[in-house]
């Protein structure tokens, strides 16, 4: 796989903070093309540290408002325990909400969104174990996926999620063996046999189960216990031998306590299959559904290498990808239909609309947020299943499936209450930031400069010249050029007076209404 050395202009920058992140502006676009490729991969590939969820809502029973949770008990009374419970999960929604709004401008959202997907987690159990999980998928996001592995495994939401917690050699439960081969780490290869799966089969699933015997969790919404707390015990384990199937050499995984789950998945890890697999969920989230056979020989097998050779450390991958001569390819550029989340955050990052409303009002807004796109179909800490979203894995339709009949019109809705009107929350209105993108652009009194800037920042390949023409006449509405770059002077030299920035203001919701309705918008 070769390294991109064609030319890097706003197109390029933009294609790979569009990937990368959920929303850049035209300056954070600029300061890319000013900085380099390399530079501005680089700068990308951060995993910085976030804050906690902070207590909000009045269900909160423990802790002050605007204080962390996340290490805090429950109340003994179960109605009180059950009223916290959900108070915190509005936090913990708010806060993922918070987190995409207010990103840095670096891939962590968007890698943790992978492996959230990835691992399919729900916060069914508690949110203060929900928000751990996604606190350790945030610190190893760009780290060693085998360590990350055999945390995942051990961690309590994903104990609690796929019955881990009650797998005992007295009663094995496959369940998270099962996944663990064919959603976690090698996949599900085509049936040879029954049973046999190419990769694994039913005897790896058995063995697995009785691998991973003896783990519990405790301290779901306790009143004494600050956290969920998994421990193993030995009395729970299968203390047997357990061969593995041809898959794996016939390997032997001997009786080891408490590590012999980490010495499975290492075993699992020996095959370069678990390379190709992963690289591959990559390649479809961060380029293009489509794995053609000329990909995955010339793309999937380079990235699978570099995993390998780096003994599975994510970022040498993430590096190699998107610095790559494959990733900048016209045929990727677009590929992508946005997912709710990327799809709202997408026309509010780039414009800076940004609650100010205070603790609580902004916890308001942003758990507000949370909940429109789990309407169109994502609730984040709420994954349909196991596998994740169906628009990640199911052939052949993939990211297309985020659009149909009634998808397609909350997306207009929304977008049309931004624009104008706002959306009520409580007693704030959240509305698009229109003045505040408009003067963040190159040149805002050039009527064709400011449609060539929302271009950039919106539309992941050029628009014919026609439609660009109809844009600038939304914009001046049908009035010369000068028109426009008098009406906005006017607005500049004197820009609390409603008489100059009432129509800029207009114009500009006339033109983002179209904009963030368009199909180029749709897609990244």
């Amino acid at each position: 796989m070769q390294t991109y050395t064609g030319p890097w202009t706003k197109a390029e920058a933009a294609h790979l903070l569009r990937r990368t992140t959920f929303g850049a502006t035209n300056q954070q676009i600029l300061d890319a093309v000013s900085n380099g490729m390399n530079a501005t991969v680089a700068s990308i590939l951060q995993i910085p540290i976030t804050d906690e969820p902070l207590a909000f809502d009045a269900g909160e029973l423990i802790v002050p408002q605007g204080s962390s949770w996340v290490n805090a008990v429950y109340p003994a009374n179960q109605a009180q325990n059950q009223q916290t419970e959900n108070a915190r999960f509005k936090s913990l929604g708010g806060w993922v909400a918070k987190n995409l709004n207010q990103e840095q401008l670096c891939i962590a959202e968007k890698m943790v969104f992978f492996w959230q997907n990835h691992f399919g987690v729900t916060a069914t159990a508690e949110s203060r174990a929900m928000y751990h999980f996604l606190n350790l998928l945030r610190q190893n996001a760009l780290g060693n996926f085998k360590q990350l592995m055999k945390d995942v495994t051990i961690d309590p939401a994903m104990l609690l999620f796929l019955n881990g917690a009650t797998n005992n050699v007295f009663s094995p439960n496959e369940n998270y063996a099962r996944e663990l081969l064919e959603l976690f780490s090698i996949g599900k290869g085509n049936q040879i046999a029954a049973g046999d799966y190419s990769t694994y089969t039913e005897t790896d699933v058995a063995a697995g189960a009785k691998i991973l015997t003896g783990y519990t969790v405790t301290g779901i919404r306790s009143a004494t216990a600050t956290q969920a707390t998994a421990s193993f015990n030995p009395i729970l384990h299968d203390n047997s031998s357990k061969t593995l199937s041809y898959h794996f050499n016939g390997q032997v995984i001997p009786a080891a306590g408490a590590n012999e789950y980490a010495n499975f998945i290492d075993v699992i890890f020996n095959q370069n299959q678990v390379a190709t697999y992963i690289c591959s969920k990559i390649y479809r989230y961060f380029v293009n559904y489509d794995i053609t056979p000329a990909v995955q020989s010339d793309v999937i097998a380079a990235l699978a290498q570099t995993f390998i050779a780096n003994n599975y450390e994510v970022l040498p991958v993430m590096q190699q990808l998107l610095t790559s001569d494959h990733f900048y390819d016209m045929s990727v550029r677009g590929a992508i239909i946005r997912n709710p989340l990327e799809m709202i955050m997408g026309a509010m990052n780039p414009t800076q609309t940004i609650p100010n409303f205070g603790l609580v009002g902004d916890y308001q807004t942003y758990i507000s947020v949370y909940y429109v796109a789990d309407t169109m179909g994502q609730s984040y800490i709420v994954p349909p299943s196991v596998a994740g979203w169906m628009s990640y894995y199911q052939a052949p339709a993939y990211s297309k499936l985020w659009i149909n009949s009634t998808y397609i019109k909350k997306r207009f809705d929304i977008v049309s209450a931004l624009v104008y009107s706002g959306i009520p929350i409580g007693t704030n209105v959240l509305k698009m930031n229109h003045l505040g993108f408009l003067n963040g652009l190159s040149n805002p009194s050039s009527a064709p400069q400011v449609i060539d800037d929302i271009c950039d920042v919106f539309f992941p390949k050029a628009i014919d010249p026609a439609d660009k023409l109809t844009l600038k006449l939304i914009l001046t509405n049908g009035l010369p050029d000068f028109e426009w770059t008098i009406q906005y002077n006017d607005y500049l030299n004197d820009p609390t007076n409603t008489t100059y920035f009432t129509p800029v203001t207009q114009r500009m919701q006339a033109l983002m209404n179209v904009i963030l309705k368009m199909p180029q918008f749709q897609t990244i």
